[in-house]
């Protein structure tokens, strides 16, 4: 099944139970979104996310049943863009209930459209598996949620057993409970909130029994997510307390590319139709064979086509910044790819042509589309041809290995890294068509004492070229503080930051623990960044000789600092919540900052854990 039929089974299997089609919001959110979350994201990131002035109460014209196909824009992960599921652009599926069906029909309707054979995707049932809340402090487990799912599994003759506390699947269990951090939403730090029930896809039946911690065979890609419901039943007060709501709303949400890849049986949504026209298009004229490369050139121009529709246009702050980044990064991989320089405008007419006819922008804003990438493709290969220049000119820079191969060495590289904008990995390409090496670690090393001295610096630079003091990255920066405050009280002492790394979407924190911080431990981060953030805490720069500054505010010990260093406190005076050597920016405020949310804690080596987290 193409996505095309997907998309368009899942709008009019809902639409034949009542709901209206609603037409895609822009990539760029309403100014309305933003009051009423009191976010600044940059892009639509989600499907529900233009929904929420009507998740929250507003009556929507077309009525109490919603379903729609959203574009949606994510730039957190760009440089893991290559593998075989990560993307800037993507489309959500969901279908809404704005105080009209609650978890019966939100629940049997999923099953159904996953699972017929006519109306539906025809899925195997024997292979489906779901998750629902597990229930925390005053907020019960989803009892309603498991039993829709027992009665629906055991009418169609399926094994309907529940895991127990300790999320392990077992022969019979088919229903996971979850805690907090996989299976609650909440919209903001107050307001409309619920458990949801996620449905995960056996992709490898063959591969025995499935028996050990649900967890591990989700991080494995065995059980792959195919839908979300949300069940927004309780208003979360300022106080802390979970009240019942009187009109209680469903939020679904299913991606399309995802679906595509499980329901085709394929590994990569590279594999699909929705990437086969372009990669296509790009094979015809390639003259080196690079998959990852294929992939960033077709997923980037996917994205900036889309970007540029919606009235965005290449500069160098907030989505302007990240559309010149996305099309600089294309210009690039094309060029690794040996493509002809026409052909980025060529791959905009594959995207129009396969993706018009459900987003019409496409077609009216075609000719804008070719034009704007046209103009910051040459403007960008000025600045190419100067690198390589560069390139050129520093060859007698060049050293020997013990081997005695040539290496170019770690300065080189970061320096056309800085200067010119040249990733590594296009430095790296460069020595390879003359049989040399770049010194990797020796430019990781000057990359590392590079964004140590920048944590001091009055402008963040930050890793992969991107350094700006935009309105999002300095909330960010601020925010990283307030966790770094958080998980020294949750964890101890003992947490020490390791690295860092903001961008305008989200931030990333490196910090030292030896394990996973648990349910119970993650939700007490946010909630300690959330309070604070209520609290609305006043930021405050103190410029003061370092010794005195050693003794009150947490600083790197193995740093070299000036005499004189700038301390950033949040808080009263007597009752600081955080205080740092920094060189800022920050906001004057905690309030400007937002809701706080997680959104990943992982592993980056030995002791040192990473936490990605965004602000809406």
């Amino acid at each position: 099944m193409t996505s095309d039929e997907i998309r368009q089974k899942f709008l009019r299997f809902f639409e034949k139970r009542g709901h209206a089609i609603i037409p895609s919001a822009p990539l760029v959110p309403s100014e309305e979104i933003g009051a009423v979350t009191s976010s600044q994201t940059l892009f639509t990131t989600a499907g529900m996310q233009p929904l929420i002035p009507y998740l929250l109460g507003k009556t929507h014209a077309a009525g109490t049943r919603l379903v729609d196909a959203q574009k949606c824009v994510r730039t957190g992960d760009i440089d893991d863009v290559g593998d075989n599921r990560h993307l800037t652009f993507f489309e959500m599926l969901g279908n809404w209930s704005l105080g009209d069906y609650f978890k019966r029909e939100a629940i049997e309707w999923s099953f159904e459209f996953l699972t017929s054979k006519t109306e539906g995707l025809g899925l195997d049932p024997r292979r489906l598996y779901v998750t629902v809340f597990k229930g925390d402090g005053a907020i019960p487990r989803d009892e309603e949620a498991i039993a829709i799912w027992q009665e629906i599994f055991k009418k169609h003759n399926l094994s309907n057993g529940v895991a127990g506390d300790d999320e392990r699947l077992a022969p019979g269990v088919r229903i996971i409970p979850l805690g907090v951090g996989d299976n609650f939403w909440i919209a903001g730090a107050t307001g409309p909130c619920g458990g949801d029930t996620e449905m995960f896809y056996d992709t490898r039946p063959d591969g025995g029994e499935m028996k050990g911690k649900f967890g591990d065979f989700v991080d494995s890609f065995r059980l792959i997510e195919i839908w979300n419901d949300v069940f927004m039943e309780f208003n979360k007060t300022a106080d802390g307390r979970y009240e019942p709501l009187e009109t209680k709303n469903v939020d679904t949400g299913m991606g399309l590319e995802r679906t595509t890849v499980v329901l085709n049986n394929k590994t990569s949504v590279f594999e699909t139709d929705i990437f086969a026209p372009l990669l296509e298009k790009i094979r015809a004229t390639t003259t080196r064979e690079d998959t990852k490369a294929e992939r960033i050139v077709a997923d980037h121009i996917r994205a900036a086509t889309f970007m540029i529709a919606d009235g965005i246009t290449p500069s160098n702050t907030d989505r302007g910044y990240i559309l010149r980044r996305i099309l600089r990064r294309a210009v690039r991989y094309a060029d690794v790819l040996g493509l002809r320089a026409t052909t980025l405008i060529d791959l905009v007419y594959v995207v129009v042509q396969k993706l018009s006819p459900t987003y019409h922008e496409l077609k009216t804003k075609s000719e804008h589309i070719k034009k704007t990438i046209q103009q910051e493709e040459e403007k960008f290969r000025i600045t190419l041809r100067e690198g390589m220049r560069e390139f050129k000119k520093r060859e007698h820079e060049w050293t020997t290995t013990d081997a005695s191969q040539k290496m170019v060495p770690g300065k080189t590289v970061f320096d056309l890294f800085q200067t010119y904008g040249f990733p590594v990995e296009l430095t790296e390409e460069l020595a390879r068509e003359q049989d040399a090496i770049i010194d990797k670690d020796g430019f990781n090393r000057l990359m590392h004492e590079h964004q140590e001295l920048s944590r001091a610096g009055a402008e963040k630079k930050f890793k992969g070229g991107l350094g700006d003091t935009s309105e999002m990255s300095v909330k960010y920066h601020t925010a990283t503080h307030l966790l770094n405050a958080a998980l020294r009280e949750v964890l101890g002492p003992h947490v020490g930051q390791k690295g860092s790394n903001i961008t305008p979407e989200r931030l990333r924190f490196d910090f030292s623990n030896p394990e996973k911080l648990t349910d119970e431990q993650r939700k007490k981060v946010e909630e300690l960044v959330n309070g604070w953030i209520t609290e609305a805490l006043p930021v405050t720069m103190r410029e003061m000789p370092r010794t005195e500054a050693e003794k009150i505010a947490i600083h790197a010990f193995n740093e070299k600092y000036s005499d004189t260093v700038r301390v950033y406190s949040i808080g009263h005076e007597g009752n600081y919540i955080s205080r740092e050597f920094c060189g800022g920016p920050h906001v004057t405020n905690t309030s400007e900052l937002g809701h706080f949310k997680i959104a990943k804690e992982e592993a980056v080596s030995a002791g040192v854990r990473r936490i990605k987290a965004t602000l809406h």
